[in-house]
């Protein structure tokens, strides 16, 4: 059999429909170690570095399972055909290489519908590779965004097929660990950016100041769009609460933990915003209201469907050890507990996200690359009830 391509839209079919393949990571271990594909499912995978192709053939061959069907990934793609080619002159029958490398999976955005009712639809777009959601939320021929990656063809793809424009887009807070594409949205469509002037008041492009309290529709009526500002994460952090339901929430609610506060260098500043957004905002909220988090740490958040969501009832009874902390100091004593030193590329990308700094695509790929690393949590979390 021939060697062929796989894109990373088939993989993620691949992951979440349970299908049975071995993927073969090529990349060097330090880069395997920082990021990796994970899935809802278990995932038999093995690392066998190219270079260890090149110098030792036959060891690294015999290194590699003898599956059915063999999928490698690489960087950029080149490693993974050469490798691709050496398993099948090596008797390896279905073989398929990554499209472009590991960069496609980081960027490959998933969408899945939460809500279809009372005039509009509101999906949720998983971006696995950095365990990150943006939403979309569509009322007659208009789309909001609601922190956008910055793969902005696949919210203009899905807009398109829906014959509706992409009107606006919101952000939560200026993000450290991606780049937005709410910028690169307003240059393509138009769409007005909204966003909390705490966060943005520097930024080098225009937008709109989103204020405690406003409210936003649709032209043709449709859900309201309520902002909530809930500091702490960043002061600036805002929510939106969509049709009193649904609390996109950016990284101050996550169904397991907490965000951090300590990422623009003023950790017990930040601790205090973000104590009282917990004790004054969102532990008074209706029980029933899901929360739709920015992140989420592991595919065991996920529900039956594949969707990050939650209720904020079930959040708190699921994060006691948080939710149940009643002073400041002790709130403080956690989030020193359970934070990690910061990734160097965070300042560098919160910069870019103001417009404050340019670099070219494949640096802006490699700064976007890897797992988010925004929630107070040191270390794997359980399994949250669902």
């Amino acid at each position: 059999m021939d060697l062929r391509s796989y894109s990373a839209a088939e993989l993620f079919d691949w992951l979440t429909e349970k299908e049975d393949f071995l993927l073969l990571d090529v990349r060097n271990n330090v880069e395997f170690g920082r990021f990796k594909v994970e899935g809802p499912y278990p995932i038999n995978m093995v690392n066998v570095p190219y270079m260890e192709f090149i110098e030792f053939e036959e060891e690294s061959v015999a290194k590699v399972p003898r599956a059915d069907k063999v999928r490698i990934v690489c960087a950029k793609e080149g490693s993974a055909k050469y490798v691709g080619e050496i398993l099948v002159k090596n008797g390896f029958g279905d073989v398929a290489y990554l499209e472009s490398g590991i960069k496609t999976w980081g960027n490959y955005l998933a969408p899945v519908r939460v809500e279809a009712a009372n005039g509009y639809e509101l999906h949720q777009f998983r971006r696995p590779g950095k365990a990150s959601c943006s939403y979309t939320l569509v009322s007659g021929k208009e789309m909001m965004v609601f922190d956008p990656a910055k793969n902005i063809a696949a919210y203009q793809m899905f807009a398109q097929e829906r014959g509706c424009a992409v009107t606006k887009t919101f952000e939560t807070h200026r993000q450290a660990d991606y780049i937005s594409g709410s910028p690169m949205l307003n240059r393509a469509t138009g769409a007005e950016i909204m966003a909390p002037e705490t966060d943005f008041a520097e930024a080098a492009f225009r937008y709109t100041p989103v204020r405690d309290g406003q409210v936003y529709t649709f032209a043709a009526g449709g859900p309201k769009v309520k902002v909530l500002h809930t500091p702490g994460h960043t002061p600036g952090s805002t929510s939106y609460l969509i049709d009193d339901q649904y609390l996109v929430s950016g990284d101050t609610v996550f169904i397991v933990s907490i965000g951090r506060p300590d990422l623009g260098g003023m950790s017990e500043e930040w601790s205090r915003l973000l104590f009282r957004t917990m004790t004054e905002i969102i532990v008074p909220l209706d029980e029933s209201i899901t929360i739709l988090p920015g992140h989420y740490i592991d595919w065991a958040e996920a529900n039956d469907q594949l969707i990050f969501a939650q209720t904020i009832g079930k959040i708190k009874a699921g994060n006691s050890r948080i939710y149940g902390i009643r002073e400041e100091k002790e709130f403080f004593a956690f989030i020193n507990e359970n934070t990690r030193p910061q990734p160097e590329e965070y300042a560098k990308i919160r910069d870019i996200n103001a417009g404050l700094a340019e670099v070219d695509e494949e640096q802006l790929d490699i700064l976007d690359l890897g797992k988010n690393e925004c929630a107070a949590s040191a270390h794997p979390p359980p399994s949250p009830s669902s």
